[in-house]
């Protein structure tokens, strides 16, 4: 079958497409004839190098996201056929492998059908984005009424977390550059605030005595944190411990925990289905221009994801 990965780590110039021995669904699982897969900031550390890759050997597969057919089921799975259309979340570099691929042999658990009236290739953009959503509302444990500020809110991140944050009934402050200014607002954000330098003081004009938890979507870190009040929450998503800021827990995501939560893909899929929240594709690629799609990434201003097709 045929994937898209790099044999060294590097730039967006070392993905290629190769060709490795196909895969079957065993027990547990099924295989999903892939259709389209969704390209994520964290996929441009996998193609560097930039995590442990010691439990895989090349080519080095990145991705997370992918939708497809199951055209395979094991023999001691019940519940999916062959033919059902599904959204999956991929774990690369961990003898799973990554979503950039023909062929995902995908457990049961870490994928469910698609949302209703909803493209594969829009199906694509929600598992994993989805489930770092959830997990950073979880982390933040805030009740109704209680309030979120949240980073980098016009990335596709940042939107799901807006757009779940609001559906349970949190005040959420969200930043935005002028450029996006209508999309941050068409999220359903109570306040929206100029993005930079500036966050922290904006909110508290907002809120005197900080904000209860906040979703660094944009990884602003130091910059964002006197946003919080005491005993306010820092949901980060690179793994950073914090800056020892008194009063303030720090806690980080770490998506990998969600690779078989059923009932939260199955949430998801109901989001989107209701509404709730609303895939954004930027563009539709062939998989042979997976290093454009990087490089256009990495040069920042993307809204929604690029998604490479076979």
């Amino acid at each position: 079958m045929k994937v898209v990965g790099v044999t060294q780590f590097g730039g967006p110039e070392a993905l290629a497409v190769h060709e490795i021995q196909d895969v079957h669904a065993g027990s547990g699982s099924v295989r999903i004839a892939v259709q389209a897969f969704a390209v994520n900031p964290t996929d441009t550390g996998v193609r560097a190098g930039e995590r442990d890759s010691s439990a895989q050997s090349a080519p080095y597969v990145p991705g997370m996201d992918a939708a497809g057919v199951i055209d395979e089921v094991g023999p001691d799975v019940e519940g999916w056929s062959v033919g059902d259309q599904v959204m999956a979340m991929a774990l690369p570099l961990t003898g799973h492998g990554g979503a950039y691929v023909e062929h995902l042999v995908a457990p049961v658990g870490s994928f469910t059908r698609i949302p209703r009236d909803t493209s594969i290739e829009e199906a694509s953009t929600v598992p994993m984005n989805g489930l770092t959503a959830i997990q950073m509302l979880e982390l933040a444990g805030l009740e109704r009424g209680q309030t979120l500020a949240v980073t980098g809110a016009a990335g596709l991140l940042g939107n799901y977390v807006v757009q779940l944050a609001k559906a349970a009934g949190i005040t959420v402050i969200a930043d935005t550059s002028e450029k996006d200014q209508a999309l941050v607002h068409s999220l359903g954000a109570d306040h929206v605030v100029p993005r930079g330098d500036g966050f922290a003081e904006a909110v508290r004009a907002i809120v005197p005595d900080g904000v209860d938890a906040l979703a660094d979507c944009a990884v602003q870190r130091d910059v964002v944190v006197p946003a919080l009040r005491d005993g306010g929450v820092f949901i980060d998503v690179r793994g950073w411990k914090g800056n020892g800021a008194e009063g303030i827990r720090f806690t980080q995501v770490f998506v990998f925990d969600e690779y078989r939560s059923f009932e939260k893909l199955e949430h998801l899929r109901h989001a989107v289905e209701g509404g709730t929240i609303v895939p954004r594709v930027a563009e539709v690629l062939p998989a042979s221009r997976a290093t454009e799609a990087h490089e256009r990434l990495e040069a920042g201003g993307t809204r929604g994801r690029f998604v490479l097709t076979w």
